[in-house]
């Protein structure tokens, strides 16, 4: 019913003769499509089978009579667009020998310019009053939207509503995938490449069980597939969506609780401790008392070190909760079996400061006994050398580190626990690197700051078992937050240093916290951004005639400059800076030898200094929410009360101020959790930061879905406790195995 043009070029197109059944869901798509082609969508999608390419859905769908709104088209983006031609005319170049064709298309509100260079044929093609889809990167000439050289298809003039044909009806009346497309792969040549192997394609098994397909009244999978990318009329993809949607879900949910069962059928030593050893030691000299939460999580830790099976337990808590102690005492509890306890943490200022405080912790008696050492790529080479001797012998009960830890050259006598501190932060295979040094698997406890909606736990973490700590420790004095709206208040900003001023006067100490180090260069020590950040050492791009982002070098020499702080002991800490330093500025700090730190989000988790009173962030709205939770949570951790000044520049309305308003609204990071989830929309929920790579969910939306998640995890676990499990499901296992193919593999295998 359409006619081509443009530029596509293929190996095989719909009009090719596909014999059905020339294709399964696991057929490779150079196969399908041929070898060039398939090489676009690796490289555009990352797809290499029949299955991932038609789990490529349409984004949205449009109508052969609707017109886009054309005038609000972003610049530099690939776009894909339906449009009537209304004038089109060719001209001469000026400069050198040829022509150019310009065709202008309409939504009837706007106007777009396609521009092709010696194409005279394209005059000929688009004749004004046709309509069609164009495809192409948005540019700007002369203060006008143009497309040069986009692809197109024009709609097909020989298929007139008022033949009255039904066909061309039909045909008229069919809703028009529109999917997410490249440069170099138009949405039409995507439909195209779907339809060649949909009409190949051989009978599929249903990867739902027939009483849950039946229950939940869902379509056969090969006609959700089928309609989904072929609709005819609305409802059918709508419907076709439903099914595929609660099939991912599925699929996902089996495919954890697998993994789940799995691990338990491996054997490994089980660690408790002794009467009268060190955890029983540890606990009669601590001087203070351990919350309900923490007692609750320590006993279901303990109950898992037990078991002859690896513990894999995930231990959420909020900021300030003390799931440090809690993690100090599965160590104790591991050194009394005689075993040695790793823990991962993601920057060295955290190792370093979580081996200050497990060092107090212990006091002088214990810790002379455990040894507990760091180990992190900065060290001296003669520190390092003793640090890995330490390790090896089992000298050092307790290894704090960093990456360093998952070098090939360090070794264990006996490791018995793995500790990962905020997870999100490391990848897939840095943690796997770290379980294999153990003579039998070891039990592995998480640990998270960042509080975890209930639909995300199950959806990323449903292999883990997950305890929660809520409880904050008596005594604490509370923090107070405000937001600073410059754009609405830029005078309010001389105020926010008088109020850092004035806590300093009372004796106390404060961060000013900035997203770069420079101008331009954003600080993250970690391997993974949380919350969509710029990789470490990225550049931040702002807008047009943005002010520049606030800079650590720029806020320090701003402070020092300040009559109100010419007594004040005010010192940077960042990324950059060698690990001596870092680590000297942190303890003087501690030791209250400096009055303020200016620094980047090296300070986001672990840091614990009780006379800390203020927290100014500079620039908030380029922070995530759950990152200015933590970062908030430095303050505040004693009897002196917490002041978070959130400082930003968003205007009214945006996204960006809604984040940090919602921040500054609670303290209840499990609320801010959920609040940031639908602010995000998913973003990187099982993106790069949590899986290993971009994010695997197709249609499934964690915000939106918790009670399809629920559900479908119900039925799972109904259809795997049944006779034979999951080997009695071979389509749904097919589909659980490929699953496991795509990119969250790493993470569902090994996390």
């Amino acid at each position: 019913m359409t006619e081509r043009r443009g530029t596509e070029r293929r190996d095989h197109t719909a009009g090719d003769e596909i014999a059905p059944g020339s294709f399964t869901l696991d057929s490779r798509l150079s196969g399908a499509l041929g070898g060039r082609t398939a090489k676009a969508f690796e490289r555009g999608f990352g797809h290499r089978t029949v299955g991932d390419l038609l789990a490529h859905y349409p984004r949205r769908y449009a109508m052969r009579g609707e017109l886009t709104a054309l005038a609000t088209l972003p610049l530099d983006e690939n776009i894909t667009i339906i449009a009537e031609v209304i004038e089109v005319g060719e001209r001469s170049m000026r400069a050198r020998r040829g022509s150019i064709v310009e065709a202008k298309i309409t939504d009837g509100t706007g106007v777009l310019t396609l521009t092709f260079f010696n194409q005279r044929w394209r005059a000929a093609d688009l004749r004004p009053g046709r309509r069609g889809i164009f495809a192409g990167k948005v540019s700007d000439y002369k203060g006008q939207r143009q497309l040069a050289h986009p692809d197109y298809e024009l709609f097909d003039d020989a298929t007139p509503l008022e033949a009255g044909d039904a066909a061309a009806k039909r045909w008229a009346e069919s809703p028009i995938p529109i999917y997410p497309a490249t440069a170099t792969l138009a949405s039409w040549q995507i439909a195209k490449a779907i339809a060649l192997v949909l009409d190949g394609l051989a009978p599929l098994d249903d990867p739902l069980p027939a009483s849950v397909r039946q229950a939940k009244s869902l379509l056969a999978h090969a006609d959700a597939l089928e309609l989904v990318h072929r609709p005819e009329r609305d409802g059918d993809w709508k419907r076709a969506r439903g099914t595929l949607r609660f099939t991912e879900a599925f699929v996902l949910q089996t495919a954890l609780l697998e993994r789940r069962a799995e691990l338990r059928t491996h054997t490994t030593a089980a660690r408790q401790p002794v009467p009268g050893g060190l955890l029983e030691r540890f606990d009669a000299a601590l001087a203070f008392t351990l919350t309900g939460d923490q007692l609750e999580v320590g006993g279901e830790i303990a109950r898992d070190l037990g078991e002859p099976v690896p513990m894999n337990r995930l231990v959420q808590g909020e900021v300030g909760s003390g799931k440090t102690v809690v993690a100090l005492r599965a160590m104790l509890a591991v050194a009394d079996s005689g075993g040695q306890s790793a823990l991962l943490a993601p920057t060295e200022v955290l190792a370093g400061q979580h081996l200050r405080s497990i060092a107090k912790m212990l006091g002088p008696d214990l810790a002379a006994e455990l040894m507990p050492t760091l180990l992190t790529g900065q060290l001296p080479v003669a520190e390092r050398k003793k640090a890995l001797l330490r390790a090896a012998a089992g000298q050092s009960r307790i290894v704090v580190g960093t990456h360093a830890l998952l070098g090939d050259n360090v070794s264990f006598a006996d490791l018995g626990l793995v500790v990962v501190d905020e997870q999100h932060r490391f990848g897939v295979e840095q943690r796997e690197a770290l379980r294999l040094k153990g003579q039998s698997p070891p039990h592995v406890l998480v640990l998270t700051a960042t509080p975890i909606p209930r639909t995300v736990a199950m959806t990323v973490f449903g292999d883990l078992d997950v305890s929660t700590i809520r409880e904050l420790p008596a005594g604490r004095a509370g923090i107070t937050s405000q937001v600073v709206p410059l754009s609405i208040r830029p005078a309010w900003r001389p105020r926010v240093w008088e109020r850092l001023a004035e806590e300093l006067a009372l004796g106390r100490q404060g961060f000013v916290v900035c997203p770069a180090i420079e101008a331009k260069v954003v600080e993250d020590e970690g391997p993974g951004a949380p919350d969509g950040r710029p990789e470490a050492s990225g550049e931040v791009a702002p807008a047009a005639n943005a002010a520049p982002v606030a800079s650590v070098a720029v806020v320090l020499a701003e402070l020092r400059a300040d009559p109100r702080f010419a007594e004040v002991r005010i010192a940077p800490l960042h990324g950059r800076m060698p690990a001596d330093e870092k680590d000297a500025a942190m303890r003087a700090f501690s030791a209250g030898q400096i009055d303020v730190l200016v620094a980047t989000t090296v300070i986001e988790v672990g840091v614990d200094v009780p006379n800390a009173s203020a927290m100014v962030v500079v620039d908030a709205d380029r922070f995530g929410v759950s990152q200015l939770h933590q970062l908030r949570g430095r303050v505040g951790r004693g009897s002196v009360p917490g002041l978070c000044l959130l400082v930003t520049a968003a205007v009214p309305g945006s996204l960006a101020l809604q984040r940090v308003e919602a921040v500054a609204a609670t303290l209840d990071g499990f609320e801010l959790a959920q609040a940031d989830l639908e602010l995000r929309q998913e973003g990187d929920v099982l993106g790069a930061t949590q899986s290993g790579g971009r994010s695997s969910l197709k249609l499934l939306r964690v915000a939106r879905d918790g009670d399809l998640i629920a559900e479908a995890r119900d039925m799972a676990q109904e259809v795997l406790a049944e006779g034979g499990g999951l080997a009695a499901q071979p389509a749904l296992e097919a589909a659980v195995r490929r699953r496991l193919d795509e990119e969250a593999s790493g993470y569902l295998s090994k996390g």
